[in-house]
């Protein structure tokens, strides 16, 4: 009989469907990624604490794939007022997934932050973020493309390098690589314990992990998740999350039996 795969909670966006339908959704390439690469389950979970709480989250799941989304973080999460700049928000993912971001720092579960989950756990650890990059001196526009194909939108645009012999350069093999770019918004003051462990040329942070944290926190500024297992940057990412997911998995496993 095969392993039971370790089972990933990945966060859904709240959408509307057709103008009229509200959704939870969650793009078919995030579970491709945990499927094929990670070697896990995924299993999307309505962000909304109306129908899930933060510990029900903990006990179900083996770890989170905090993905991307439209809606932004709101500001008044890290102590600023809205504006225009800021965009769309989704104040019931806000509600769930920051505290369930520092309850996994604390007991070790592993998650993976990508995009909009970056900016959370930047968030999360008491850090701030610019409402709009492009509109900064000196940077560029990280934003996709508005038109054109899924692989032109997701095409690498940009160089993100590492710090030498940080995390990341360990787990690539390289202290830089070429990434695509969909984001809008970015770090403007990292939180506690946030590491900047990589940047794009115009000195946006693009990989972070958490200091002293005992499950695996890396997340990045990009898209992985797209071709994730044929991708060279993307592949050991998500495989290194499945091993960490195994290792909780395999953890938990031994606290119960």
């Amino acid at each position: 009989m095969s392993p039971k795969r370790p089972v990933v909670g990945v966060i859904g966006n709240s959408a509307m469907l057709n103008e009229t339908y509200a959704v939870h959704a969650g793009g078919v390439m995030n579970s491709c990624a945990i499927a094929e690469v990670s070697g896990a389950m995924p299993l999307l979970v309505p962000a909304d604490p109306r129908f899930v709480s933060v510990e029900e989250l903990l006990e179900t799941f083996d770890g989170f794939l905090l993905t991307g989304g439209r809606p932004n973080v709101h500001p008044e999460e890290y102590g600023e007022e809205p504006t225009e700049a800021h965009g769309d928000f989704d104040r019931s993912r806000d509600a769930i997934v920051l505290p369930l971001v520092r309850a996994c720092v604390e007991r070790g579960q592993p998650f993976f932050g990508v995009c909009r989950g970056f900016q959370e756990v930047n968030v999360a650890m008491g850090g701030t973020l610019y409402p709009e990059i492009r509109d900064l001196p000196g940077r560029l526009n990280h934003r996709m493309p508005p038109e054109g194909t899924i692989e032109e939108k997701f095409a690498l645009r940009h160089i993100v390098t590492f710090t030498e012999g940080g995390v990341f350069h360990k787990l690539l093999g390289a202290s830089e690589a070429m990434t695509n770019t969909l984001h809008g918004q970015g770090i403007k003051t990292p939180g506690k314990r946030i590491v900047i462990d990589g940047y794009a040329p115009d000195g946006t942070p693009e990989a972070i992990y958490i200091k002293d944290a005992p499950g695996f926190t890396l997340s990045v500024q990009w898209h992985p998740e797209y071709n994730a297992a044929n991708d060279p940057v993307s592949r050991p990412l998500f495989a290194a999350f499945g091993q960490a997911l195994r290792a909780w998995q395999g953890r938990d496993r031994a606290s119960n039996g």
